[in-house]
């Protein structure tokens, strides 16, 4: 089992991230995710701050997408993070955010095969090799492009992860990727989750599933009061539940009706009605939230359904510093 855990460089600067990643690593976290939006400070300088600021860490963009960057951008990038970092990188990489990308003027047709073409030409161009025309390529049929100026990694490459929820993706992850990040915080997800990607790993190589990390990227929030903790998840429980399909609320016994109201109000910004609307069953569903000792437990049953890695997203908790000592403490 490892840890990572994830920063939104959006209410925090640059140096609040370096300086929570610096605690992370102090406390045996493993990984470091920087989300990639377009509002926010940018993962790019943000991730390269990070790996000097830091030893052990391994770190990488949490996650980017082949829509708002080229193939051949990323390869340039994550090989300069790995020299920066002396061979820390990993990539996250994902179909895109679909909601977002019409407000950018993207049309996000084909996002499955958009991301399966984009990692293998990530791929050979990290390997050193020149990616020659081959007409088999609907989106980045590259002719004649190479890595010249950048350190390459070598033969072990740069571990490519697959953000994946739907079913078409997370059996992609299995086939193209290293480790897949999921954006769900509870086993009942992961029961359906893993056997995708095995279906994907087993279609490569029987034995590729075996070195497979499956990453759980949680909605955190550990507090030693579990009612702090458990407010500070609300709002996120509330936008996890809005953006949901039907058949995933049904899946964790929620109520569709008072899940509607949860859309309703954030498309309005009424912020204040979400406190009474999310429950314990929302926040249950959705993110760990609690106490150390509750944390743990729903750690522990990731652990148990086949997750290899709990990434400890936002909000962390109601005091970020607080919470990550804590998660050293009790849950690492």
């Amino acid at each position: 089992m490892s840890y990572g855990i994830e920063f939104v460089p959006g209410n925090i600067n640059v140096k609040q991230v370096v300086n929570y990643c610096k605690l992370a690593e102090s406390k045996d976290i493993d990984y470091a995710w920087i989300t990639n939006h377009y509002n926010n400070r940018h993962c790019y300088p943000t991730l390269a701050a990070i790996a000097q600021a830091t030893d052990s860490l391994k770190m990488g963009p949490g996650i980017m997408n082949a829509f708002t960057d080229t193939p051949a951008a990323m390869a340039s990038f994550i090989c300069t993070l790995n020299e920066i970092s002396d061979g820390r990188a990993v990539l996250g990489i994902g179909p895109g955010d679909l909601s977002t990308l019409p407000k950018l003027a993207i049309d996000p047709v084909k996002p499955v095969g958009r991301l399966k073409e984009a990692v293998a030409q990530i791929k050979a161009l990290t390997a050193g090799e020149e990616v020659k025309k081959t007409g088999n390529m609907d989106f980045f049929d590259y002719d004649g492009a190479k890595l010249t100026g950048v350190t390459l990694p070598g033969k072990k490459g740069i571990p490519v992860y697959i953000g994946a929820q739907g079913p078409k993706v997370l059996e992609l992850a299995g086939t193209v990727g290293e480790g897949a990040l999921i954006n769900a915080s509870n086993s009942k997800d992961f029961d359906i989750a893993i056997p995708l990607i095995k279906k994907g790993c087993d279609s490569v190589d029987e034995k590729k599933f075996k070195k497979f990390d499956v990453g759980a990227y949680t909605a955190m929030s550990i507090d030693k009061n579990p009612k702090k903790a458990r407010n500070a998840a609300k709002i996120v429980a509330a936008f996890i539940a809005a953006g949901s399909p039907p058949a995933l609320l049904e899946r964790h016994g929620l109520d569709q009706g008072k899940v509607a109201q949860m859309k309703e109000a954030i498309g309005s910004f009424n912020f204040g009605a979400i406190g009474g609307l999310v429950g314990d069953a929302e926040i249950d569903a959705f993110t760990i939230a609690g106490d150390p000792d509750m944390v743990k437990q729903k750690c522990d049953q990731l652990t148990e359904s086949g997750v290899t890695q709990i990434i400890f997203g936002s909000p962390i908790g109601p005091d970020v510093t607080n919470s990550i000592r804590l998660l050293g403490k009790y849950v690492i």
